[in-house]
């Protein structure tokens, strides 16, 4: 456990930013003192004007281990993570195998993770639907007691889709089969994340067999399909007061909705992604196949209005759903939208991308904070430790310039494969350095450093 201080100009607290030296005691954070504090015996990390900001919380990643560990492991997503200034992230619970669906296959994936993880993780419980399993219509094909015994184990919230997930292992759940699992997760207060997609506006929408045309894929996924899914959500979790959260929005049609559902108490939060808020359809070349995903990259005016549901509070908090594969199986070669896995990474770059709309938009560095630290760390029930910097919590920073500028290179990206829409876009914000409970796990020009992270459960971390 580390014991130093840390002094900035800029020093991003709750309550503004502000000039500050952090103490740091035994890995969290001890006390908040005036800039020119002096604390004998503590050794000083002088970030001068540089800021000092909570480490990311990304509650949206697929790490893909065990099972597809050639797409994303513990070891490359994590050493992203710290290069990025994420030090904490939540592992999808699907991509693997076997899908994190009970306390067997939570055991498993902890074992992967266990000594490998160079930033702190944390684990959804998956629930899924029961065709695919040969269970009845209606069923749920993870029993009752596999729901509270993943709970019982400490997974920090819950992940369904509506629509098939792309994986055989992880079926999507009926309307029927949701309903009961809000009933479930209900008296726990356990959160249910939900990919809110409708089969039937999906299957209404022109199919084609193959396409390189971008604007022909996104006809394939139309926003009703989103609304009809959110619609569905927020109403039986009204009826259940359940606790839900939308994550990947894409579309401007739903925010109404869920501000009209949050506005009759329902317990509603709703995430976006970097990919959403800085590319837009009209922009995407045919055959760049890097930036499909599921929902798709909508329009310059849904890109808008989403900066706008950030900046009044409809949406909640920005991750990543950093979901690599192989570069084969993104079809680059033929620039086949039908044939490509939807999936975009971005894990290292969630916070620059972000910053570089900001900047545009004149919005201020606390938000930032509070959209990728703070929101996501309370979500997942993590906000006594992780998430802003305040007296108490861990000692996670991230330490950066957002006035300088860079262009993303693949030799300069740390997890499994550097094939990213991203590529040779200039962006602002420059991560200098990460700390985990006080430990510099990142430097800028040094790398990644050491293997410190711990796996994080419900209320209880184990080392």
């Amino acid at each position: 456990m580390s014991t130093l201080a840390l002094r900035s100009t800029r020093v991003v607290t709750p309550q503004g930013v502000r000039a500050a030296t952090i103490e740091v005691r035994d890995g969290a954070i001890a006390a908040l003192h005036a800039h020119g504090a002096t604390l004998p015996g503590l050794p000083l990390h002088e970030a001068n004007d540089a800021v000092i900001m909570p480490g990311l919380v990304d509650t949206h990643v697929h790490v893909n281990e065990p099972g597809r560990t050639a797409w994303e492991g513990f070891i490359t997503a994590t050493r992203a993570a710290a290069a990025g200034g994420v030090t904490t992230l939540v592992d999808m619970p699907l991509n693997c195998v076997p899908a994190t669906v009970n306390r067997v296959a939570l055991g498993t994936k902890q074992a992967a993770a266990q000594g490998q993880c160079a930033v702190d993780v944390g684990f959804l419980g998956g629930i899924i639907g029961g065709k695919a399993a040969g269970v009845a219509d209606g069923v749920m094909a993870g029993k009752p007691q596999e729901i509270t015994g993943l709970h019982d184990a400490g997974v920090l919230g819950f992940k369904c889709f509506l629509v098939p997930s792309g994986v055989d292992e992880f079926p999507p759940v009926g309307e029927s089969e949701l309903a009961v699992a809000l009933g479930l997760l209900a008296p726990l207060n356990a959160v249910l994340m939900a990919h809110c997609e409708l089969p039937g506006p999906l299957a209404a929408a022109p199919t084609p067999s193959t396409t390189r045309r971008y604007a022909e894929y996104l006809a394939t996924r139309p926003a009703a399909a989103e609304t009809a899914a959110i619609e569905l959500l927020l109403r039986l979790a009204e009826r259940q007061h359940a606790r839900v959260h939308v994550v990947h929005l894409s579309s401007a049609a739903s925010l109404p909705l869920i501000a009209a559902a949050r506005a009759r108490g329902v317990a509603v939060s709703v995430e976006t992604c970097p990919h959403y808020l800085h590319f837009a359809a009209e922009d995407v070349p045919d055959g760049a196949t890097e930036y499909k995903c599921a929902p798709p990259i909508r329009g310059r005016a849904d890109r808008d209005a989403l900066w706008a549901a950030l900046a009044d509070g409809t949406i909640d908090q920005v991750v990543s759903d950093h979901s690599p594969c192989p570069p084969a199986l993104k079809a680059r070669e033929s620039g086949d939208f039908m044939a490509a896995w939807g999936g975009i990474a971005s894990l290292q770059l969630g916070l620059p991308v972000v910053w570089t709309g900001m900047r545009e938009r004149r919005l201020s560095i606390d938000r930032l904070a509070q959209w990728m630290s703070g929101a996501p760390a309370q979500l997942v029930g993590l906000s006594h430790r992780k998430g802003a910097i305040t007296p108490g919590l861990d000692a996670d920073f991230v330490v950066w310039s957002p006035e300088q500028e860079f262009t993303v290179r693949a030799e300069d990206l740390l997890h499994r494969h550097p094939l990213t829409p991203y590529l040779g876009r200039r962006l602002a914000g420059v991560v200098h350095a990460t700390y985990l409970r006080g430990e510099r796990v990142f430097a800028q020009g040094a790398g990644v450093e050491g293997v410190r992270g711990r796996l994080l459960y419900r209320e209880t971390v184990v080392a």
